[in-house]
């Protein structure tokens, strides 16, 4: 099943916490699933599975065909066409599959919560340090003899970390349409131009 052989280079030791905090955190979800849930679970995968879909195929083939020839041969079909019975089935099915990858989602749905505000943690701190590693260099630079001074206005910039409300802000404002000024402003304009 694994196709790429374990590589021969240790991995960093930061490699093997940041794996298990992970690891940790699936099993700590793990433990909260109810037994219902991952019965629902484990039958919303079967139900998506391409077995699944192919069994659900034949099925309906093989019933179709076989009421069809049931009439031709002079035997009392199970289910004449139109197929109600068929349509009922199917729409039975179409709930239950439905039903279950909703619930299976549900908890999916939590979880990618969980990811995006771990990235979002991440990002924000790795922005920071970017920037303090930005003015460091940037005070490296003008403290090395031999260097020629001048102001960096791009570095002094990039060296002052971004403040997360005010990036939300200026989305919130510029680029939530049809919300926020943006949003507005072209709606109004779409209105003068009509």
């Amino acid at each position: 099943m694994n196709e790429h052989p374990p590589p021969d280079v240790p991995l960093p030791s930061s490699v093997d916490e940041n794996i298990g905090t992970v690891a940790e955190f699936y099993a700590r979800n793990e433990e909260h699933v109810s037994a219902t849930q991952r019965v629902v679970e484990k039958v919303a995968l079967f139900l998506g599975s391409p077995a699944y879909v192919a069994a659900n195929i034949l099925f309906i083939v093989f019933w179709i065909v076989g009421n069809v020839l049931a009439t031709g041969l002079g035997w009392e079909p199970v289910d004449e066409p139109p197929f109600f019975w068929l349509q009922g089935i199917v729409s039975l099915n179409a709930f239950i599959i439905s039903t279950t990858v909703l619930i299976r989602q549900n908890r999916m749905s939590t979880l990618a919560d969980h990811h995006a505000h771990l990235d979002l943690q991440v990002n924000l701190l790795t922005e920071e340090k970017t920037s303090k590693i930005i003015e460091m260099l940037d005070a490296l630079r003008r403290d090395i003899p031999g260097v020629r001074k001048h102001d960096d206005v791009e570095a002094q910039e990039m060296s002052r970390p971004a403040d997360p409300e005010a990036v939300l802000h200026a989305i919130e404002e510029k680029h939530d349409e049809p919300y926020g000024e943006a949003g507005n402003r072209a709606l109004n304009q779409q209105a003068d131009r009509d």
